[in-house]
């Protein structure tokens, strides 16, 4: 390895530090560097990724370590690197910008900017030598160069309009005004759902599961809006579509079938051939949806799909003290996916005379079937396989087990993937979600203890310490920096919104109210109903953008409105609801012209279409009755809260007595049908036509 270090050797990002030995003068983004471009007046080069990034390791090993390219950008540029995920901010409108100048975007994303920021050029991997009908990384440097010696003035106008453009794409909100006379009516907001789940299904693959064909990603929240939508409607189609999408995933390459936890996505349309990087925010997800499909259905497999992917971050993504790293790479050895992947001679030689069912089983030949090698992966359901080979079901389970073991221990043995071992506010809060589901769903009491102090580690260490609702973004060896952004707090509200239900200890809501007030205060838009993605106290972009869409990760908005909207009901913040509303119904044509992309805000629009349960047990016995409901069904668009003592701090709870016997109560807009005393009762109150 090369002996120069550059300005990112002080970093804690593993990405960031995967590039300090660069030739190239890296600097993080900062001050500092931005300081430098005014004073020399240079052009700024931008280059954005993540260490769990294929084609970033690609270009860096290519462009970013060979000499003679490092001093071109070190003369003419101050070249300054950014791990996308400690900067989603400056990530979302740098790819704006690129997309809007090449008309798509990846990483790495490599932007080129003015000496006050404003981009004017950009795209994503360039190869060293000119190929795939792309310019040289060189050849570009020096065009880019050439153009701002004799156009300089031409690029800074083009940099003001696209900076003034990015400014205003997307933004469904313009216009739009706190306080709308709008509201929902109940025939209208039925055949608003058809709607959207017909469009949800036009894009449904039926053979194979998921939307549309390859490259194919989860899409979870289409998912659970097809689940919601079975439950309100009682619609088989969509509940066939959701099982099959999990089902196929859960047999697909995408789902680690030694070692468990999904990758990002499948390069193909049967889910065979994963990208191979696994992220913390897709487990958290998809481990969600199996609690939802666990509730539903009750099938073991599912029950098996959650435990693998707890044991899979308990494993491999856990820090010490309980909370969860970033990511885990695609690639070891220089090698996309060789980790993972078998030849069937090796296979042979680690289980012995029991390695052909267990092949015929997971598909694993001499050929291979990806590249030469073998992806584990199951071409036919377990039970159809045991009914086909005249199998016993519960001695094949212990055969199939006992083998995964073997393969994962040998596994164990290889180079690993590289590890981002930052932790994440957002993505955290996504996990402790869906670990507090799972505790709620499996009632495992190890889970509940993961998703307590996994929260709590978050409040503690990512603290500001100006305020206790004041957070950073991310946190690393006992150091957390960058402010946090929109998807931070509104992860956290949702995340203790469950940890209150899991525990019923009232702490838990209060603070989820501390966060959405500060978000209301710092995110919020006086002229506007939507919130910003960065903090009116951050001031080193050059806009503040509105994020309205879903991404890998679910829209900041919509949580926010879920958000708004539940807790108004918990604590009796009537304009919070209102806003909510309002959120909800400006961008409505949107939703259902797009649901796919407006996944979060459709599951809302099902909810107050539907109704919000709002479910109030009291009394003695009130919190082993909330966790046989919590475990025996699935209840979508509800809000709980149970107490064995009188309380009359929440709207719930008010002027009701808490005595010797358990008394259920259920309430739409406060409004409460007669107590029930069992949760058999109150299930049937649900499902009544």
């Amino acid at each position: 390895m090369a002996t120069h270090t550059n300005q990112l050797i002080h970093e804690t990002s593993p990405y960031l530090l995967q590039h300090a030995h660069n030739p190239v003068n890296w600097h993080p983004w900062g001050k500092a560097a931005l300081d430098i471009a005014k004073q020399e007046d240079k052009m700024i080069l931008v280059s954005i990724g993540y260490s769990a990034c294929h084609w970033c390791h690609v270009m860096e090993r290519e462009s970013f370590e060979n000499e003679d390219t490092a001093a071109i950008m070190n003369e003419h540029f101050v070249n300054i690197k950014i791990d996308r995920e400690e900067r989603p901010d400056l990530d979302h409108i740098y790819m704006d910008a690129v997309q809007a100048i090449s008309g798509s975007g990846g990483w790495p994303l490599n932007v080129f900017l003015t000496p006050d920021t404003k981009p004017f050029y950009g795209g994503t991997y360039f190869p060293p030598v000119r190929a795939f009908n792309r310019a040289s990384w060189k050849e570009v440097l020096q065009n880019i160069v050439h153009s701002w010696k004799e156009k300089r003035n031409e690029i800074e106008a083009q940099a003001e309009n696209l900076t003034d453009y990015i400014g205003k794409a997307g933004d469904f909100s313009a216009g739009k005004k706190n306080v709308f006379e709008l509201s929902f009516h109940s025939e209208m907001d039925v055949s608003t759902t058809e709607k959207i789940f017909s469009a949800i299904m036009k894009s449904a693959d039926t053979t194979w599961g998921g939307f549309g064909k390859a490259p194919k990603f989860p899409q979870t929240f289409s998912i659970q809006y097809l689940l919601e939508f079975y439950h309100n409607y009682k619609s088989e189609e969509a509940l066939t579509q959701a099982l099959l999408s999990i089902d196929k995933m859960l047999q697909g390459g995408i789902y680690d079938q030694a070692g468990g936890g999904f990758a990002r996505y499948s390069t193909d349309e049967q889910w065979l051939a994963p990208h191979f990087e696994k992220m913390l925010y897709d487990n958290a997800l998809l481990l969600q949806v199996l609690c939802d499909v666990f509730q539903i259905t009750k099938h073991k497999k599912y029950e098996a799909g959650i435990r693998q992917t707890i044991a899979f971050l308990q494993n491999e993504m856990m820090h010490s003290q309980g909370a969860f790293y970033a990511a885990l790479d695609a690639d070891s050895e220089g090698e996309e996916g060789k980790f993972y992947v078998w030849d069937k001679a090796e296979v042979d030689e680690i289980l012995g005379d029991g390695a052909a069912l267990f092949c015929a089983f997971f598909d694993v030949t001499a050929n291979g079937n990806w590249e030469g090698k073998n992806i584990l992966r199951i071409l036919k359901p377990e039970e159809d396989f045991i009914r086909d080979n005249s199998l016993d079901a519960a001695e094949f389970a212990a055969y199939k087990n006992s083998c995964l073991e073997k393969l994962y221990r040998s596994r164990c043995k290889r180079t690993r993937p590289g590890l981002d071992d930052k932790i994440i506010l957002g993505w955290n809060a996504l996990a402790v979600k869906a670990i507090a589901s799972s505790a709620m769903v499996l009632q495992d009491a190890d889970y509940r203890l993961m998703a307590v102090k996994a929260f709590n580690f978050l409040i503690s260490h990512f603290s500001t310490g100006k305020d206790e609702v004041d957070m950073l973004h991310t946190w690393k060896e006992g150091k957390a920096k960058y402010p946090a952004f929109l998807d931070d707090y509104a992860y956290m509200i949702d995340a203790g919104m469950a940890i209150y239900e899991l525990t019923f200890d009232t702490g838990y809501l209060l603070k989820a109210k501390e966060f959405c007030g500060h978000v209301i205060k710092n995110f919020g838009d006086k002229e506007d109903l939507f919130f910003y993605f960065t903090s009116s106290v951050q001031q080193d972009v050059i806009i503040r953008k509105k994020e309205i869409y879903d991404g890998a990760t679910p829209s900041a908005n919509a949580v926010m409105a879920r958000n708004l909207h539940r807790l108004s009901i918990l604590l009796e913040e009537p304009a919070w609801g209102l806003r909510a509303e309002n959120m909800l119904l400006s961008i409505s044509d949107a939703i259902i012209n797009y649901p796919t992309s407006f996944g979060v805000w459709a599951s809302l629009l099902l909810e107050k279409t539907g109704g919000t349960k709002e479910i109030a047990i009291l009394g003695k016995g009130a919190f082993s009755s909330a966790a046989a409901l919590q475990a025996g069904h699935y209840l979508p668009g509800k809000v709980l809260m149970a107490t064995e003592t009188m309380n009359n701090h929440f709207p719930l709870f008010k002027n009701r007595l808490a005595g010797d016997f358990t008394q259920i109560f259920l309430c739409r807009n406060y409004i409460c049908q007669q107590p029930f005393t069992t949760e058999g009762e109150l299930i049937l109150a649900i499902h009544k036509p």
